[in-house]
Order: structure tokens, then C-alpha cells, then sequence
């Protein structure tokens, strides 16, 4: 009897660095793109446009690499943590952590026997990874990696950052603000439709949602640069 193996194309172990790389280019996009339209609206010159895109470059990609690694060590930490009080459990335990175990495939739709058998192999094979699974809900392809968060967003928000400012560089003067308008959204939708093409989500929904935010940021900034522009 021949088994025939069907190859299925999940991107459950994307999740990770896609979420850092959308956050990490969105955010350099956007924050640089309605920094540097609220300061064109404010009738700044072309040399103060581009210093303010550089420095919103650099210190918001510092800033992302280090919120996101804050933030992943953090969410590593308690996962560390949370192991590290299992494996005690485990070892203290052994009869009551089987016993729970089970319950859990039970509450999924298996027999109690069944369930208790599974609990023992699975624990017999490894405990400690069947409890991080289906007690913790810890799994491989989710676990925090606080570098890896850190050096993607740094690097896509700097790749974000850069657009809008190359835009900044090359655009005529009397087109710069409308061309960086323009120029930035079509990058957000791009962003959008990219991001949910490689997680497998519809990409018209995606690039709808991005945009929107993205026209709403730039069109309030836009708007307070020319408020105090002319103010001052």
C-alpha cells in the first residue's frame, strides 16, 4: 500500500521577521514621509527637508531596533521563564503534568484513553516541548528572537525612510510636495500588497488599510506645517 504525501505551503513560520520588516518599512516610510511634508508645507527650504529626512532616518531606525528589542527580550523573558517552571513541574510532578496534559487533548476532541496514550508518548519523547506546545503555547516558528526583531526593523525602516527622502533629493521644487505625497502612498500600497502576498492575505484589503492610514498621517502633518508656517 502506497501513502501519497500532498505538500502544503503555510507561512505560519514567517511571522516573526515578516512582522518586524512591514512594522520596520511602514513606520520609515510614514514617519519620514509626514516629517518631511510638514516641514515642506511650512515653506522650508530643500536643504532643511532633507536634513530633517536624514535625522528622522536615523533616529527612528535607532529607535525601532531598540523598541523591538525591548520588546521581543521581554516576551522572551516570561517565555524563559514560564519553562523554566514547567521543567521544575515536570520534575516534581511528573503524574499531575501527564494528568494535565491529557486533559487538554481530551477538551480537543479525543477519548480519554486515547488522549492519556498520547500524553505518555508524547512525554516519553520529549515532555518539556509537548508542554511548551499545547500547555504554553510556545512553538518554534513563534518564539521570540529579540536580535533578529531588531536588525529587521532597523534595516527595513532605514529602506522605508530612504524612499521618501531619495524622492526629496530628485523631485523638482515646484512638484517636491506633491511628488513626496504621492510617491510615499504608492510605496505604502506596495508595502501593503508585498506584505500580505508573502503572508498569503488578500492584497487588496491589505494595500486599502495602508493607504488609508498612510493619506490621513501625511494629510495631518501636512496640514500642521502649514498652521505654524504660517504662524511664524
Amino acid at each position: 500500500m502506497h501513502r501519497h504525501h500532498h505538500s502544503e505551503n503555510h507561512r505560519n513560520d514567517r511571522i516573526g521577521w515578516l512582522r518586524a520588516a512591514v512594522l520596520g518599512a511602514n513606520d520609515g516610510i510614514i514617519s519620514t514621509a509626514c516629517l518631511m511634508l510638514g516641514i515642506a508645507a511650512s515653506n522650508a527650504g530643500r536643504s532643511e527637508l532633507l536634513v530633517a529626512g536624514v535625522a528622522a532616518l536615523v533616529a527612528g531606525a535607532m529607535s525601532m531596533a531598540a523598541g523591538e528589542y525591548v520588546s521581543v527580550s521581554s516576551q522572551s523573558d516570561t517565555e524563559n521563564a514560564d519553562l523554566e517552571r514547567e521543567r521544575g513541574e515536570l520534575r516534581d510532578q511528573p503524574v499531575a503534568e501527564h494528568n494535565e496534559l491529557a486533559s487538554i487533548y481530551v477538551g480537543r476532541g479525543l477519548t480519554p484513553e486515547l488522549a492519556t496514550q498520547v500524553a505518555q508518548q508524547l512525554m516519553s519523547h520529549d515532555a518539556l516541548s509537548a508542554h511548551a506546545r499545547d500547555e504554553l503555547g510556545i512553538h518554534d516558528i513563534t518564539a521570540a528572537r529579540p536580535i533578529q526583531a531588531a536588525v529587521t526593523s532597523a534595516l527595513t525602516f532605514s529602506a522605508g525612510a530612504a524612499l521618501p527622502l531619495l524622492t526629496a533629493v530628485i523631485a523638482p521644487p515646484h512638484l517636491l510636495t506633491a511628488l513626496l505625497a504621492g510617491t510615499s502612498l504608492f510605496f505604502l500600497i506596495g508595502l501593503g500588497m508585498l506584505a500580505a502576498m508573502a503572508g498569503g492575505a488578500p492584497m487588496l484589503r491589505s494595500a486599502l488599510r495602508v493607504g488609508f492610514w498612510g493619506i490621513l498621517a501625511m494629510a495631518i502633518t501636512a496640514g500642521i506645517g502649514r498652521i505654524f508656517g504660517t504662524i511664524i
